[in-house]
């Protein structure tokens, strides 16, 4: 490729197709592993097409600001793939997305040439795929060089694509979480007004979870009530 990896991270970018998107979207409180199948042409072989599989393994996903991009696990990536994170960072603003910790497995990507057209090696890979029945499996055609830029751009399309079902699920379980502490300091006052012993703990249960200013005013109302 050219000697400017922002030139290269583009035309891998604008030259990446996602034939075939995961059917589910990528787990909210657990790991995925997503298998990638990467169909290019190499430039210096005509009628010839690479094929790459591996895995894009997701951890449970947190929610970040898009300047954190940057900080992405990438070091088995190439600088044209760095460059495409850096500027997602700069010029996502609007955009938000959660953390996933993408990784890139390369100790498992299978690699192999076939001389056919791309169009017919699609078809089989398509073929084989559908008959494995995986619902996270994806399918792409992009370029040989840089061809770690495809893959995450299939990255970002994942993120895109389950963050909003993602976000959904983080702010149920945060709001049962709120609803249970709440429900337990309510038992904890009721506890400490019955016995006297239990206000210490019930001040350091809201202080551990940064509760002290809202209750405050009722906690010293509690202490005045019992005598101490």
């Amino acid at each position: 490729m050219s000697n400017n990896p922002q030139f290269d991270f583009w035309y891998a970018v604008n030259n990446t197709e996602l034939v075939s998107a995961p059917e589910n979207r990528l787990e909210t409180f657990g790991d995925t592993i997503v298998n990638y199948y990467l169909l290019c042409e190499p430039m210096d072989s005509v009628g010839k097409v690479r094929v790459r599989e591996g895995h894009l393994k997701a951890l449970k996903p947190e929610i970040i600001t898009p300047q954190a991009l940057g900080q992405i696990d990438l070091s088995d990536f190439g600088p044209e793939a760095k460059q495409y994170a850096d500027w997602l960072a700069e010029h996502a603003h609007d955009l938000r997305i959660l953390q996933y910790g993408f990784r890139l497995q390369k100790q498992e990507l299978k690699e192999y040439v076939v001389t056919d057209r791309i169009e017919n090696v699609l078809d089989r890979v398509k073929r084989d795929v559908q008959a494995l029945d995986d619902p996270l499996s994806a399918i792409l055609v992009g370029v040989d060089d840089p061809w770690e830029v495809c893959l995450l751009k299939l990255m970002v399309e994942l993120v895109q694509s389950s963050a909003p079902g993602n976000i959904r699920d983080l702010r149920r379980k945060g709001e049962r979480a709120r609803r249970q502490l709440a429900e337990e300091i309510e038992q904890a006052f009721l506890d400490a007004s019955r016995n006297p012993s239990l206000i210490h703990p019930l001040a350091e249960k809201l202080r551990r979870n940064g509760l002290w200013e809202r209750y405050e005013d009722r906690f010293f109302a509690l202490v005045k009530a019992s005598g101490k």
